[in-house]
């Protein structure tokens, strides 16, 4: 049975979401992050549902009458009760991709990125989530330790990661290189897989996702962050991955048409004074438009810019993400989208 794995473009049913609960890490900036989260269900549902994890039953009826509020149509609007360690819907959502034409849902083991967080719920809430009858296809567990921040792909083959991420034992330890390769390629229809040795940003928890630092825009171009600062301690790892970037190929040969981001200036947590994770590459693609994470910058108006032009056929709208990166991951990290064909439609529209 062939299998392919579907790129961001691809068209969607929805995009999932995991709503922050009280009791999250997210306790001192729940009011904040509600806000942001808030803001991007109202964007994404002018063009595609929004499926939303929530913590409790009392959550569910809150969003419900807030949402119908701020004029979000009822189809347009899931609410699932289903508990979860943190928001990362990137990480611990499904993957999706064909088999034999038909969307199917992969459920890949999530660890807390290695272990660092505790993760029991998250692991087991795309299963729960399929339990309720949440999705219209089958979904089916994979024992491999995988997070969809970690890869990205071409959709005709190509799959992008980084060796910091996949190759790390925290990971899948007894697998080297080879081996690992060899699974997705079965289990994703992968037929190739490019590695980046270099790139990192200060503050990420989750060893270096690519989608931090490299993306696909179409199948022949990557947007990637660019460090043009010296004197910033990110500049020596960034211009090595650049290199990298450079001396790739598409599938017929030809280098890829590179779309470099802005290098935001140093964000900084208000607290201890760590450097936060700010990235203009953690953008995300939905029908019809892309949005993006900015951060109050005056780097935000040539990353809208860039993407623009990399996306000249869909809207470009601004998500503000200073909240978000309190937490170590941006605007990609907080969602997953689900493909054309893979969510339930509901009996009873959301009251």
């Amino acid at each position: 049975m062939a299998h392919r794995l579907l790129p961001e473009w691809h068209p969607q049913d929805a995009v999932q979401l995991t709503w922050p609960s009280p009791h999250s890490d997210w306790a001192p900036l729940l009011e904040r992050i509600e806000a942001t989260m808030e803001t991007m269900a109202v964007t994404i549902a002018r063009y595609q549902a929004v499926l939303i994890a929530v913590p409790d039953t009392a959550t569910r009826s809150h969003l419900a009458h807030r949402f119908a509020c701020l004029g979000v149509e009822p189809t347009r609007l899931r609410l699932v009760v289903a508990p979860a360690d943190d928001t990362w819907a990137r990480d611990h959502g499904p993957l999706g991709v064909t088999r034999d034409g038909e969307p199917l849902l992969l459920d890949y083991v999530f660890t807390g990125w290695g272990g660092k967080f505790e993760a029991a719920r998250d692991n087991t809430l795309t299963r729960r989530l399929a339990d309720v009858g949440t999705f219209a296809c089958p979904v089916e567990a994979r024992d491999l330790v995988l997070e969809g921040g970690a890869i990205d792909t071409d959709g005709e083959g190509t799959l992008l990661t980084t060796e910091a991420c996949l190759l790390n034992p925290n990971r899948n330890a007894s697998l080297d290189r080879t081996a690992l390769e060899a699974r997705l390629k079965a289990e994703l229809g992968v037929t190739r897989v490019l590695w980046l040795a270099n790139g990192h940003l200060e503050g990420d928890d989750t060893d270096s996702h690519v989608d931090t630092l490299v993306r696909f825009c179409n199948p022949t171009s990557l947007a990637y962050v660019r460090c043009d600062d010296p004197a910033d301690p990110h500049y020596p790892a960034l211009a090595a991955m650049e290199a990298e970037l450079r001396a790739l190929r598409c599938a017929d040969g030809e280098p890829y048409r590179l779309v470099p981001l802005p290098w935001p200036r140093a964000c900084h947590d208000p607290v201890d004074g760590h450097r936060l994770p700010a990235t203009y590459a953690n953008f995300l693609i939905i029908n019809g438009a892309v949005l993006v994470p900015v951060y109050g910058d005056a780097a935000d108006s040539g990353a809208l810019a860039a993407l623009g032009e990399a996306f000249p056929d869909r809207d470009i709208i601004p998500i503000d993400c200073l909240s978000v990166i309190r937490q170590h991951g941006s605007l990609h990290c907080l969602t997953m989208q689900l493909p054309a064909g893979s969510l339930a439609t509901q009996d009873t529209p959301v009251a």
